[in-house]
Formats: C-alpha cells, structure tokens, sequence
C-alpha cells in the first residue's frame, strides 16, 4: 500500500530563487507520477490542470507570519488521441511531447517565474519560501470530481519544499532529497 501513495505524491526535486533586474525569479524540477486512474483518464482526453504555489513569510513572535509573497500558476496537460501527442500549457507559453515521461517532465518544469518583487523585501530580515505542485481537481470535469472525491487513485497532492531565505542573497536553493 506504501508504493501506492508514494505514486500520488507530486515531490519538489529542486528549487532555485534567483536575484533578477530587481526581481527574483523561480526555477524549480518537480517529480510527477500520476496513478494509473489519472493516466487512463488523461490519455482518453480529460485535460489535468495542476497549481504551483509559491509563498514567501516572515515569521513575528508578537503577531501572525507576515505573507510577503503568494503566487500561483496554472500547469495545463492534455493528450490529443487522435495524434497521440501530448500539450503542456503554463504562463502563456505552450509545449507538445511525445510521451508522457517528457510531458510529465516538461509539466513539472517550472523557468524564469518572477515570484517576489525586490522592493517588497528587506535585506536585513530572515523570511521562509515555500513551493509546491497539486493536482486541481476543480477543474476536471463533474463526473470525474466525483471519482475524485470517492478514490485515492484520483487525488494526486504535493508536498511542501521550505526553505530559509535572505534578500541579501544573490541566489537561494532549495532540495529535497
């Protein structure tokens, strides 16, 4: 039973916050299998759509966590049966693949994400990244959201990757091993 929920796991391999002309930009690898439920469903052309969550917070003793950052991004995938290709949309920008092992891949590669505006930090203050990758299943169509709901083989979650972070920094990592 372990190896089946380890399966449904979306896990962050890598993560990488890069001081950018003001701006710091996401880099990210995420690891995504999907249960053979999700993978049949895709490949009879029910579209997935998963959300990367990036959040920023500084820890205070005296009140809440302060949220400096909360940003998310739509990751589209879609399997065209008819040429039997595979279509990763994200930010605006549209890739195909041959296989699922590359769509998933291509899915789950996050490049150039500006997440965190400089102006908003303070270079002397300690803060917490946070980033991580889920299914959306909001978005799949009404029959399936039931499946979802009754199935452990349709619910795919992510888990969080934290990690300290300092403005102060030209480039912060990120891994989870």
């Amino acid at each position: 039973m372990t190896s089946v929920a380890h399966a449904q796991v979306i896990k962050v391999k890598q993560a990488e916050l890069e001081k950018v002309e003001g701006a710091w930009l996401l880099n990210a690898n995420f690891g995504i299998e999907l249960p053979p439920g999700l993978e049949n469903a895709l490949k009879k052309g029910v579209t997935l759509h998963f959300v990367v969550q990036f959040e920023l917070t500084r820890n205070r003793w005296y009140w809440f966590d302060e949220k400096t950052a909360n940003v998310q991004r739509q990751v589209r995938l879609s399997h065209q049966p008819l040429i039997n290709q595979y279509r990763i949309t994200a930010g605006g920008l549209a890739f195909n693949a041959n296989s699922l092992v590359e769509a998933l891949r291509t899915a789950g590669t996050i490049g150039g994400w500006s997440v965190i505006e400089a102006a908003a930090i303070d270079a002397e203050k300690q803060y917490e990244a946070a980033l991580r990758m889920t299914l959306d299943l909001g978005k799949l169509p009404k029959p399936f959201q039931v499946d979802a709901l009754n199935s452990r083989d349709w619910s795919l979650s992510g888990e969080w990757l934290r990690f300290p972070f300092n403005a102060s920094m030209t480039t912060v990592m990120g891994r989870k091993l």
